[in-house]
């Protein structure tokens, strides 16, 4: 199931698929004292503890926006992402209090205002997972206008391992098999229906994962929609529901995302 402790950001576009909040920062009474900062790629990276150690994360960051591009064709962000580490709990949600106080307090938060794009987290053993999902979507809003909830979310789940365990090794892997032993199946328009994050529970999160992962991995078809879904949204042309799109090229889709998994291994 997934850490809904991470699972939310705020969206300065208009889709209303998006969860929002009236977002109003206001200054900090006391603001971090940044000791270390550091740019990789897009990201613009600041912390209130030396950086040093997590030199190979950041590098993976910036693998990172090349694998978007790669797959998904995302255009490169040409501003700055805004990366806060703060070295402890008590601390990040002291500034998250300040600067978003109608905002619920989760462990990692991605915000677009403005057009800025900031993630803010803190040191914890999940950082790497945190910080690969929030840049997912900081990386994705940077060049589309709006992506739906199930499919922004699926995204992120995939990208949020390692690299070398996107294909093969995303935990979700596992409990999804026993999904379907016990005949249980999310369509992608079930997850369409979902009009913000408290309509996603653990198995939304899985099955959206999984939906991608079939788009990524499955027949050629899938992933070409897939690209021209998220290119007609780039171009603002209307792209209708990816659902749609993918049974007129794919007729017994079900079937095939089903199929997919049971034959998918190393």
């Amino acid at each position: 199931m997934p850490d809904f402790s991470r699972r939310i950001f705020l969206a300065g576009c208009g889709s209303a698929l998006f969860l929002r909040w009236a977002v109003q920062a206001v200054p900090c009474s006391a603001a971090p004292r940044w000791q270390d900062s550091r740019s990789h790629g897009p990201f613009q990276l600041q912390a209130t503890f030396p950086m040093g150690d997590l030199t190979p994360l950041f590098q993976e960051l910036s693998s990172l926006e090349l694998e978007l591009q790669r797959t998904l064709a995302v255009l490169p962000e040409q501003n700055r992402i805004d990366v806060y580490l703060l070295s402890d709990q008590e601390s990040h949600k002291e500034i998250l209090s300040e600067l978003y106080p109608r905002v619920p307090y989760r462990r990692a938060l991605y915000v677009q205002r403005g057009g800025q794009s900031s993630v803010y987290t803190y040191k914890n053993p999940s950082l790497p997972v945190d910080l690969r999902h929030e840049c997912t979507h900081a990386l994705l809003h940077a060049s589309l206008p709006m992506v739906p909830l199930w499919l922004d979310e699926g995204l992120a789940e995939y990208f949020e391992v390692p690299a070398d365990e996107r294909a093969f090794g995303n935990p979700h892997m596992a409990k999804l098999r026993w999904n379907f032993r016990l005949g249980m199946v999310r369509s992608i328009e079930s997850l369409e229906s979902c009009g913000d994050l408290e309509s996603m529970g653990g198995v939304e999160y899985r099955f959206a994962w999984a939906w991608v992962h079939f788009m990524l991995h499955g027949p050629l078809a899938a992933h070409r929609e897939l690209v021209h879904f998220l290119s007609d949204i780039r171009r603002g042309n209307p792209p209708g529901q990816l659902s749609e799109r993918l049974k007129a090229k794919i007729p017994d889709l079900e079937n095939q995302f089903i199929g997919h998994f049971k034959s998918w291994s190393k």
